[in-house]
């Protein structure tokens, strides 16, 4: 006869298999999606990391040192501010091929030291590491050519000899960094796959052939002539003249203005013909550093 104030329990091993059965059963709750790698998330990572590097002292250092010391000899110079201002920007557009191979070698030069590349190599999308590295590298560059053009515009506008408008020198800051394009996808493919100095190296090489594209450093100024605008031959469809090209061209635009409509059209008929070939290439680099970089595997271990 059961005694009916015994309690019914169900054995322990029994009790813990059911518990365990409820326990797998219960949904486990959703976990919060994690961050996606953009374009927009990587450049804000790159440029709050050029902000901390001396390259962007370096950039700002650049640009005001070569505003304030042209803008200084134009203000006092007897040469046509005009003129002084097309040979000006021809100076900074001749310059930037070199600018870019050290910009783009010592900036890699810091991936490697801070963790050989891992900033790059062991992202999800390194097209968009890479792509983020560029465009902060640009953005650099335009804010040194911002200082340059625009230090030397205030100290000309200042003692009164500034004879072309802000906006011309703007668009001759926006021609030496529509032209650098290509310059600074090469510098960075340099860097990355033969390091530092290969990139330092070619950059001063195209230097050379930016200032022999305009007819050599202040040829215009000494003479006269526009020769941003004048034929190049094989060196006018070289992308290290096209910054110092199309720099010059923002600058002779102006001047042809108030001289003849003749030069007016040469003036365009060299921007449309130094542009073109100029987007296309850009574009075309651009898109090829991506691509190789998705496959690059760096062996280097110094610069």
């Amino acid at each position: 006869m059961r005694n009916p104030l015994r309690r019914r329990t169900t054995p322990a091993p029994a009790r813990h298999l059911r518990r365990a059965g409820k326990q797998q059963h219960t949904p486990a709750a959703p976990l919060p999606d994690a961050p996606r790698m953009t374009f927009p998330r990587a450049l804000r990572s790159e440029l709050l990391r050029l902000a901390r590097s001396p390259l962007l002292a370096a950039h700002v250092a650049c640009g005001l040192a070569g505003g304030v010391a042209c803008g200084a000899y134009f203000s006092v110079a007897r040469w046509d501010t005009a003129l002084g201002a097309d040979a000006y920007a021809q100076f900074l557009g001749a310059m930037m091929p070199l600018m870019t191979g050290i910009a783009c070698g010592l900036a890699v030069d810091e991936e490697r030291r801070a963790g050989q590349l891992a900033n790059l190599t062991a992202l999800p999308h390194r097209a968009t590491a890479v792509l983020a590295k560029l465009a902060a590298l640009v953005i650099s560059g335009a804010l040194a050519l911002a200082l340059a053009f625009g230090v030397f515009g205030a100290i000309l506008a200042g003692v009164g000899r500034l004879t072309v408008s802000p906006l011309t020198l703007l668009a001759a800051g926006m021609g030496a960094l529509a032209g650098s394009l290509t310059l600074y996808a090469l510098a960075l493919w340099l860097a990355l796959r033969f390091g530092r100095n290969v990139a330092i190296g070619v950059g001063a090489a195209g230097l050379l052939l930016a200032f022999f594209s305009v007819g050599g450093l202040a040829h215009g100024l000494m003479t006269g002539e526009l020769t941003g605008a004048a034929p190049a031959g094989v060196l006018g469809f070289l992308p290290f003249s096209w910054a110092a090209r199309l720099a010059s061209l923002g600058i002779e635009g102006a001047i042809a203005a108030a001289r003849s409509a003749a030069q007016v059209a040469s003036v365009k008929s060299a921007a449309a013909a130094c542009a073109v070939p100029c987007a296309v290439l850009s574009l075309v680099a651009v898109a090829a550093l991506a691509w190789w970089f998705c496959r690059f595997e760096d062996g280097r271990t110094d610069a």
